[in-house]
């Protein structure tokens, strides 16, 4: 009688086209934790929000699932996809987008070579970024032909959602996926992506599907209810979650539902709950895998005691010790709290080590000067790249070997984000060292470690409905069409930081931005009409060139450029005291290099290359983070254990 063999055990490919399948197959060993338990839940048509260490495939956990569905549609249509953007791709950085353009060409022409090998028909899907930084011609072209997949910002969605033409190329969009969604819902940029969310749903006629993608975070709950809206959030009592990729979906469907076996590809991804939501809504699943795993983590500590303040001979201990390990691994990334620190500790150990290898990166450097430096890393020209938290978010730059960290990063978040730069693969393990600077951050460094050990992350704080946002977004929507209070309400409410939004203030902002206010010169911020007694509102004539010009969170700054001379090139930005206080002839660094400056503009530096020159080091102002509450109460224990061990100690003194 023949042997009987068990058929194989599914796996969460085999619901992809055989294309993108084999494409995958050939390029991975197998689907990570969150993708086997993700696709399931994406492909069903559901809310899902992947909660996963850096490292762990999140962002191909996203696409993967969009890019099959449009080759799918390319296919069936003989390999003709319709001009419209189906598909937005948010990210809270634009050097962040950028990279994620880039990576995403290679799974597009791998597949379209698959495609090809099957005898099908080719699958061009085009893909676009769209940031502040987007040249006029490449924003001149996406109006003519609009990508399939926009990779975009925050406030460049904002902007898109404020011009007719922005408006014609998002109106076919059918899912939305909000990359590093934990670094911008703790503040009022997020408050205003989700009210740009909510505007976007409403000119697309149609729900959404929403992927976020997020650091686990606490509590990663709110975070759901943060993407998917007030409107399809559950009731509290119905939130949860389970660990180790496990899925809890928080019921109620706004797509048709569809069969998705619990425990396709034998991922432990299950619908285990439901329950009805407060006002309709969609299905939102969690698939969280956890922030625990391996890590070689330390703190590294000068053979001198620390003080209150370390001095410069400490200092050069430290230097020196950051020499050493940076010469026994291939690439180090350090970490610095301020940007005036990371030009001093790039100054430093270039003079140990060679400036050819050395760098620094932080945002007051020209965007080309950064990307240089990512790039030059990740080609293996730097041995050592010392950032600000510029570098903290999922910036490609190829494989890092060991993180450092120069005094504490002031939260258990951001010690995680940036440890987690190295060992940054499905089976890596990160490995980070801290250099505590003071007596006081060695306390805090040590409480750190232990936080981490003890699994606690630091608690997510939103912005209660922030009115400034919401004026904002109401000028912005109305500058596009005509509106019912009533119904511009509803779409508020919405969204999540403003579900508990009274009808009173809402009326108040409206009653604001519909009578200005009163000047000597007359009335002034006037940017609506209101007919009170229909209940509509209209845009004003300046309406939409304020809400275009004015829009966003981020607080302008009044640093002056550094211009390079003869080439007119712009290097980065100097903080404005600075800048009024220095004089030509002075020498700065920045980025690395010494600057000689030429003479002060009104707001501008011109400069020329000082050659080497000794320089002063810049300084910006109010840069420097505070402690999270979760971070200062491990500092909290720690002292309280250290002085029950040591009061027996004094009793026998």
């Amino acid at each position: 009688m023949p042997t009987q063999h068990p058929p194989p055990s599914p796996s969460p490919l085999d619901d992809f086209h055989p294309a993108v399948a084999a494409w995958f197959r050939r390029t991975f060993p197998a689907p990570t934790g969150a993708q086997a338990a993700a696709w399931p839940s994406i492909r069903a048509g559901n809310h899902t929000l992947v909660a996963a260490p850096t490292g762990s495939g999140k962002t191909l956990t996203a696409f993967l699932a969009a890019i099959d569905e449009l080759v799918r549609e390319g296919v069936a249509h003989g390999g003709v996809l319709a001009d419209a953007t189906t598909v937005v791709y948010v990210s809270p950085l634009k050097a962040l987008s950028n990279d994620i353009h880039i990576n995403l060409d290679a799974p597009l022409e791998g597949i379209r070579a698959e495609l090809e090998k099957l005898g099908l028909p080719d699958v061009a899907i085009r893909t676009a970024v769209r940031t502040g930084d987007t040249p006029q011609a490449e924003r001149n072209a996406l109006r003519k032909q609009p990508p399939h997949i926009l990779v975009t910002t925050p406030e460049s969605l904002y902007v898109l959602l404020g011009s007719a033409s922005g408006r014609a190329m998002l109106a076919g969009v059918r899912s939305v996926i909000v990359d590093e969604i934990h670094a911008i819902a703790g503040s009022k940029r997020g408050s205003h992506l989700t009210l740009s969310l909510e505007r976007l749903q409403s000119l697309c006629q149609r729900p959404l599907l929403r992927i976020g993608l997020s650091a686990t975070q606490k509590p990663i709950e709110m975070v759901a209810d943060f993407l998917v809206g007030a409107a399809l959030a559950p009731p509290p009592a119905c939130r949860g979650r389970l660990r180790g990729g496990n899925a809890f979906d928080l019921e109620a469907k706004s797509t048709p539902p569809q069969p998705s076996p619990a425990n396709r590809g034998g991922s432990k991804a299950a619908a285990l709950a439901s329950a009805p939501a407060r006002r309709g809504g969609s299905t939102a699943t969690i698939i969280d895998v956890g922030h625990t795993r391996p890590r070689d983590l330390a703190i590294e500590v000068p053979p001198v005691p620390l003080e209150a303040v370390m001095s410069n001979d400490s200092w050069e201990l430290v230097y020196n010790r950051l020499a050493q390990l940076v010469q026994a691994h291939r690439t180090t990334l350090i970490f610095v709290n301020t940007r005036r620190m990371a030009e001093r500790a790039a100054r430093h150990l270039s003079e140990r080590l060679g400036k050819e290898i050395v760098a620094a990166h932080h945002g007051s450097l020209a965007k080309e000067q950064r990307l240089d430096a990512e790039q030059r890393l990740k080609r293996g020209e730097l041995s050592v790249l010392v950032a600000t938290a510029s570098l903290e978010l999922g910036i490609d730059i190829g494989e890092v070997d060991l993180v450092c960290q120069l005094g504490s990063p002031r939260s258990i978040a951001a010690f995680l984000q940036r440890a987690g730069r190295s060992g940054h693969s499905i089976d890596g393990t990160p490995k980070a060292r801290l250099f505590p600077a003071t007596r006081d951050d060695l306390v805090e460094c040590t409480a750190l470690l232990d936080c981490v050990r003890r699994g606690e992350l630091d608690a997510l704080i939103m912005p209660p409905q922030p009115m400034d946002v919401l004026a904002q977004q109401i000028v912005a929507e109305v500058a596009c069409q005509e509106w019912s209070e009533d119904a511009l309400y509803a779409l508020v409410c919405r969204a999540y930081p403003y579900r508990d939004l009274s009808r009173e203030d809402f009326d108040a902002v409206v009653r604001m931005l519909a009578e200005g206010f009163a000047t000597r010169q007359g009335p002034r911020a006037a940017y609506i009409h209101r007919d009170a007694v229909h209940g509509q509102l209209r845009a004003r004539r300046s309406a939409r060139l304020t809400a275009l010009t004015s829009g966003g969170t981020i607080p302008d700054t009044a640093d002056y450029k550094v211009v390079l001379e003869p080439q007119a090139i712009i290097v980065g930005t100097v903080n404005e005291d600075f800048a009024v206080e220095s004089m030509a002839g002075d020498i700065f660094q920045l980025g690395n290099t010494s600057y000689r400056i030429q003479r002060v503009e009104r707001d501008r530096l011109r400069v020329e290359d000082a050659r080497g020159a000794p320089p002063s080091i810049p300084f910006w102002l109010g840069e420097a983070p505070g402690r999270s509450d979760e971070l200062s109460f491990g500092v909290s224990r720690l002292r309280e254990e250290i002085a029950a061990l040591l009061e027996p100690l004094s009793r026998l003194r």
